[in-house]
C-alpha cells in the first residue's frame, strides 16, 4: 500500500494535537488530515477555573472543535478510540469506522490518577473538562442552595466545607478559586459566607512540590490566607478513602475525617489505558508507561509516528505537563510532518520555557516571567490571562476571544457593586490594564507573524508595521 496517499491521523484534540492540525493547515500540508476525539469541543485548561467562576463565557474557553478547525484539509471526527493498531498502520473507533495512516500523532494526554484510593473515582469531581467544570458547579450551587435552608449545624457545615485534594498547581488554583468565589455565591443566597470552609489537603510536607512552580510557593501560601475565606492548609496527610459524606485520612499515625459532601480531586495523572495497550516495547516506555520518543518525536519502532504532550517521555527527564509546551510540539510535529511529506530532513524539538503562570483567586494571579520577574496581584491576573487567550487555536477566535476579555476588565463590567469603594485606586487600574492591553496585543501580532508571516504582511504591508516589526525584532533563521 502507497502510504503517502493515506491521510494523517491526529489522535486527541488537546494542546498538542489541535495545534498539530492548525499549523499543519497553515502549511498548507498536502495530505489528508483526520483529528480525533471523543467530545465535540476544544478544553482551553488552564482558564478552566474561569469557566467556572464564570469570569469567562464558554465561547471563550471551551469552543466547539467545528468552530476552530475551519481549514478545508482538516476533518473532525468525533468518537471514541477502541484500539491503536501499529503494525497495521490502523485505528479503530466504537462507532465501527476504522482509518488506515499514513502518519499518526498521539496526543492523547492523561487521564486521572486515582492511586487505588478507595471511593476517589466514586465520589470526587475531577475537573480536567468543560463537562467537570459544569457538573461541579452545578453541584456547588446545590449545595449552597440547600445550606441556605438547613437549619442542622452539622448537615450545613457538611454543605458548606470543600476538600480539594493535591496542593500541586491545580489544587492550589482550586482552593484559591473557590476561597473567594463561593463566599461570593453564598451570600447572594442569605448565607454567612464566612461559613464556608475550603480546605486543601497535601501528602507531602511543602505545596508544590517538585512542580515548576515551586519557585511561587511562598507566593501561594501567602495567597491562600488572603482570600475571602482564608484557605485551610492540611499538610502530611494521606487520604485513605473518599465516601459520600466525608474524606478520611491519615496524619501523624492517626486517622482523622472530614465531613464533606464536595470533595474534588487534583492529586496527579496516569498514563492513558490506551497507550498501555499499544505494542511498543518496555525499552521504549518509562516507568509510568509513557512513550519515549526521540528528538523529533518520532516513536523509535515506529518512525511514521509522532508523540507529544503529557503522554510521552523524553530521554531521562519530562517537560512538566503544561500547555506551553504542548503547544511547542504541536508546532514542531507539524514541521517535522510537512518536511517528511516533501522529502526534507526533520529537526530536533526545541521546548523553551518561558516561565509559570498561576491564579490564585478572582482577579489576582502570579505571572514568573522567564523564572526572572515575579508580578502579582491584578496585573498578574491581567498578563496571566492575556497570555493564554493569546494561546487560543483561532485567530479570530483569538482576536474576538481576547478584545472581549480586554473590554470586560478595563470597563470592569463585574465590580460595579465595589465602585464605590475603589475611586483612589481608579487611575492605577487603568494603567495596570493599559499595560496588559499593551502585553496582549504587541504578543498577538508577534504570534501572527510567526505562525502566518504571509498573511500578516499581506494585511499590514500598507501600514509599514512588518518593517518596523523585523527592525525591532528580527526573526531567527
Amino acid at each position: 500500500m502507497n502510504h503517502t496517499t493515506q491521510p494523517t491521523v491526529i489522535l486527541g484534540g488537546g494542546f498538542t494535537g489541535l495545534f498539530t492540525a492548525l499549523h499543519l493547515c497553515h502549511q498548507r500540508y498536502s495530505r489528508p488530515i483526520v483529528l480525533i476525539d471523543q467530545r465535540e469541543r476544544f478544553i482551553f485548561k488552564p482558564l478552566l477555573y474561569e469557566f467556572l467562576s464564570g469570569e469567562m463565557s464558554t465561547d471563550q474557553v471551551w469552543p466547539r472543535f467545528g468552530e476552530i478547525l475551519n481549514c478545508d484539509g482538516v476533518s473532525f471526527v468525533q468518537d471514541s478510540i477502541e484500539a491503536i493498531d501499529l503494525p497495521q498502520r490502523q485505528v479503530k473507533l466504537a462507532s465501527g469506522l476504522c482509518y488506515t495512516y499514513g502518519n499518526l500523532v498521539l496526543a492523547l494526554g492523561s487521564a486521572a490518577g486515582y492511586f487505588g484510593i478507595e471511593g476517589a473515582k466514586e465520589h470526587s469531581f475531577p475537573f480536567r473538562s468543560g463537562e467537570d467544570a459544569m457538573a461541579l458547579g452545578e453541584h456547588l450551587r446545590h449545595c449552597l442552595q440547600q445550606a441556605s435552608q438547613v437549619q442542622d449545624p452539622s448537615q450545613r457545615s457538611r454543605l458548606l466545607t470543600v476538600a480539594v485534594v493535591g496542593a500541586g498547581p491545580a489544587g492550589v488554583e482550586m482552593a484559591s478559586t473557590l476561597a473567594d468565589l463561593l463566599p461570593l455565591w453564598y451570600g447572594k443566597l442569605g448565607g454567612s459566607p464566612q461559613e464556608i470552609r475550603v480546605v486543601l489537603l497535601n501528602r507531602s510536607k511543602d505545596i508544590l512540590k517538585g512542580d515548576v512552580n515551586s519557585q511561587l510557593r511562598d507566593t501561594a501560601l501567602e495567597s491562600l490566607q488572603r482570600r475571602t475565606v482564608p484557605v485551610e492548609l492540611c499538610s502530611e496527610v494521606a487520604v485513605s478513602a473518599i465516601r459520600p459524606h466525608q474524606v478520611e485520612y491519615q496524619r501523624h499515625g492517626q486517622l482523622e475525617t472530614l465531613p464533606t459532601v464536595t470533595t474534588i480531586w487534583t492529586a496527579g495523572n496516569a498514563t492513558h489505558p490506551l497507550l498501555k495497550e499499544l505494542s511498543i516495547s518496555k525499552e521504549n516506555r518509562d516507568a509510568s508507561g509513557r512513550v519515549r520518543v526521540n528528538p523529533t518525536l518520532q516513536v523509535p519502532e515506529f518512525p511514521e509516528v509522532f508523540a507529544g504532550g503529557d503522554c510521552i517521555a523524553q530521554g531521562d527527564y519530562s517537560l512538566p505537563p503544561t500547555a506551553q509546551v504542548a503547544y511547542q510540539q504541536g508546532a514542531a510535529i507539524a514541521r517535522n510532518l510537512q518536511a517528511s511529506s516533501t522529502g526534507n530532513p526533520l529537526e530536533p524539538a526545541r521546548v523553551h520555557l518561558r516561565g509559570t503562570l498561576m491564579k490564585l483567586g478572582l482577579g489576582e494571579s502570579v505571572a514568573n516571567l522567564l523564572d526572572r520577574v515575579e508580578i502579582k496581584g491584578r496585573l498578574g491576573h491581567l498578563i496571566r490571562q492575556g497570555t493564554y487567550l493569546e494561546l487560543l487555536p483561532n485567530s479570530v477566535h483569538n482576536f474576538k476571544a481576547t478584545t472581549d476579555w480586554l473590554t470586560d476588565e478595563i470597563f470592569q463590567r463585574h465590580s460595579k457593586g465595589r465602585a464605590q469603594n475603589q475611586h483612589s485606586s481608579q487611575p492605577l487600574r487603568w494603567a495596570g490594564g493599559a499595560v496588559a492591553a499593551g502585553v496582549v496585543l504587541s504578543a498577538g501580532l508577534l504570534s501572527w507573524r510567526t505562525a502566518q508571516p504571509v498573511q500578516f504582511r499581506q494585511i499590514w504591508q500598507p501600514t509599514g508595521l512588518p518593517a518596523f516589526v523585523d527592525r525591532l525584532l528580527p526573526v531567527q533563521k
